[in-house]
């Protein structure tokens, strides 16, 4: 899954590695979310995610087949993301330092579901940076996940975040193997 707040890039970063055309669910913003739907930091936003987005990509030279599905960003939503999040084997959240806040949400639910996770700040231009303890104390991060920078738009930043995401379950799911054979 690829998870964060509203307009952070996850329908940017899906369409930036996706080997088949990505599947996006996406409306035009109405007036009907004005109040709902904050656009101060996406003031040129014009369509959102209204169920999800879908992609697909091969890696590990075709070994490991990565089904993306990116969930939208408003809490309203929070009944799909359980639904896709069924099955799940991990997640890749997109933060924005201008709003760390809004992944919150997601961070949440993804640890009340126990899914495994890494975020990757969005690189924004002009957005504000801040040392990796800063971000990690600010997103309530456990010192084993990973956090990573990547610019959804370019796909071999956005690779770089998916392949951190998935060395990083590949750890997580051996070390519960492990665990289990005690």
């Amino acid at each position: 899954m690829v998870a964060g707040g509203f307009g952070v890039g996850k329908t940017t970063l899906i369409g930036s590695v996706s080997e088949v055309r990505p599947l996006r669910m996406e409306e035009p913003i109405t007036q009907a979310s004005a109040g709902v739907d904050d656009l101060r930091g996406t003031p040129h936003k014009t369509t959102t995610t209204v169920a999800m987005d879908f992609g697909r990509i091969h890696m590990a030279g075709g070994r490991i087949a990565l089904y993306l599905f990116g969930l939208p960003g408003q809490s309203r939503f929070q009944p799909l993301w359980e639904d896709l999040a069924e099955g799940a084997l991990g997640c890749l959240v997109l933060a924005d330092t201008r709003d760390l806040d809004a992944s919150h949400d997601a961070l949440g639910l993804l640890d009340g579901a126990g899914i495994p996770y890494a975020v990757a700040i969005n690189t924004f231009p002009g957005a504000p940076g801040y040392p990796e303890a800063e971000l990690r104390e600010a997103l309530a991060l456990e010192p084993a996940t990973p956090l990573t920078y990547c610019d959804a738009r370019d796909r071999t930043s956005s690779l770089h975040a998916l392949i951190r995401l998935t060395e990083y379950l590949s750890e997580h799911r051996s070390a519960a193997l492990l665990e289990s054979r005690r």
